[in-house]
């Protein structure tokens, strides 16, 4: 495995590293990317082996991450949402679901996305389910769905009357049939990761054959999924914070001012603690929730103060919308909130309030 992660950082910098800004803007330049993972097998990394995967390890896949969130924030993240739906489909009771998907998965000849995240939102569903004789009937409005015409298909989570959560593929594509409507929206106009095509999609009394259901899981399940998972996003934001390290170390090569260069190594000495903390709990797994959580909130901090100091030392040139400080700056953002729940925005706030 030490073997991919090398060629992975290898590709990366050879091949990603001066495209970044593209990828950031243009879809066509994204999706050529994620085909170049595909073509190098890296589209299904936590599946089994025998399912058709890497069947990488959970640290080698968080550092593999790492790498790539270093390197560009669109790609991480669009292949972040197809990795999810791989590996819940590698967990699926579905073996003709399985059988139909994953063995495409890995090369990168079919993608598939998620929309599950409104699941988090406390009071009434914003996507329901009503079981019926063939499957379920779903209708309601899912807020964020990445990969328009990246994915053909996406997970979508929605909740049946006793509060359990069901999930399930549905085609990422508009539809109007008897058996119901998706209606997407057009690509949202983001700040950051514009190319990766997210929408927001209304669903009128679909029809989702029990043939689709990937798993039935019981009320509150992503609650404790956030909870057991809560240093996952962390990652990225430490890949962010690496990024923004990048450029300030080549600032401070180009312009000889010492103070570029003491403030990359007191920056580096800190991100390089969190990232060996980072390790450390993924490999032994004994620390508590709450210490996984200030570790996240930690590197969130982390990638908002590296990306700052890249724009500083870049100086006017940063304000350029394809300069390499400004998309890391925008990634920062992206890499805050993602996967955010009321637990890691608290950390996150009393972060910024501890140092001011």
């Amino acid at each position: 495995m030490e073997d991919k992660l090398h060629s992975l950082k290898e590709w990366l910098t050879k091949e990603i590293k001066s495209r970044a800004n593209e990828i950031d803007r243009d879809p066509q330049a994204l999706k050529a990317a994620i085909q170049e993972m595909g073509d190098r097998s890296l589209l299904a990394l936590k599946v089994p082996i025998e399912l058709g995967g890497s069947g990488m390890s959970e640290l080698d896949y968080r550092l593999l991450q790492v790498e790539l969130a270093r390197i560009s924030g669109a790609l991480t993240f669009l292949q972040t949402q197809h990795q999810s739906a791989a590996v819940m489909l590698s967990k699926s009771h579905n073996v003709s679901l399985q059988q139909d998907f994953l063995s495409q998965m890995a090369t990168g000849k079919l993608l598939m996305g998620v929309g599950f995240s409104h699941l988090r939102r406390r009071g009434i569903p914003m996507v329901s389910a009503i079981e019926t004789d063939s499957g379920y009937e779903i209708s309601g409005e899912v807020p964020w769905i990445t990969g328009y015409d990246f994915f053909t298909h996406f997970i979508l989570g929605a909740t049946l009357a006793d509060g359990r959560e069901l999930y399930g593929v549905l085609p990422l594509k508009n539809r109007e049939e008897q058996q119901g409507s998706i209606s997407l929206s057009e690509p949202m106009k983001l700040m950051a990761i514009a190319s990766t095509n997210t929408v927001s999609a209304r669903i009128n009394h679909w029809c989702l054959n029990k043939a689709q259901v990937v798993s039935i899981k019981p009320a509150e399940s992503i609650h404790q999924s956030s909870r057991n998972n809560i240093l996952n996003h962390g990652w990225y934001a430490l890949g962010c914070a690496y990024a923004g390290l990048d450029i300030l170390l080549a600032a401070a090569q180009e312009k000889q001012l010492d103070f570029l260069q003491e403030s990359w190594n007191s920056l580096n000495l800190e991100v390089e603690q969190c990232k060996g903390k980072a390790v450390d709990l993924a490999t032994h797994d004994t620390a508590s929730y709450s210490q996984k959580l200030q570790l996240r909130a930690t590197a969130i901090n982390l990638a908002q103060r590296c990306s700052q100091a890249a724009i500083i030392a870049s100086s006017g040139a940063a304000n350029y919308l394809g300069s390499n400080a400004a998309r890391v700056y925008r990634e920062a953002l992206l890499f805050s909130v993602s996967g955010q729940t009321t637990d890691v925005m608290e950390a996150s706030i009393k972060q910024i309030i501890s140092n001011k």
